[in-house]
């Protein structure tokens, strides 16, 4: 059975998703969403997806709700 894609999302449509802690200006943000988008246009090249197609997320968290090995980002 295929699977159904919601309205106006054709099948094949690459979304990255890329989890950071706050902090960063937001042209660097703009800067890799357009890189990432790039890289998925080289690397998903059989079959072609065109720069439009590619949607990239950030989503950004505060240092406190975030942790590494037991410890709490902003007490590093």
């Amino acid at each position: 059975m295929k699977r159904r894609q919601p309205p106006g999302r054709p099948d094949g449509v690459p979304e990255i998703l890329v989890h950071i802690v706050e902090g960063r200006s937001v042209d660097s943000k703009k800067a890799l969403m357009r890189d990432i988008t790039e890289a998925v246009v080289k690397n998903f090249a059989v079959p072609a997806v065109p720069a439009e197609r590619v949607v990239v997320q950030i989503v950004e968290s505060p240092k406190s709700d975030k942790m590494r090995g037991g410890v709490a980002f902003d007490e590093m």
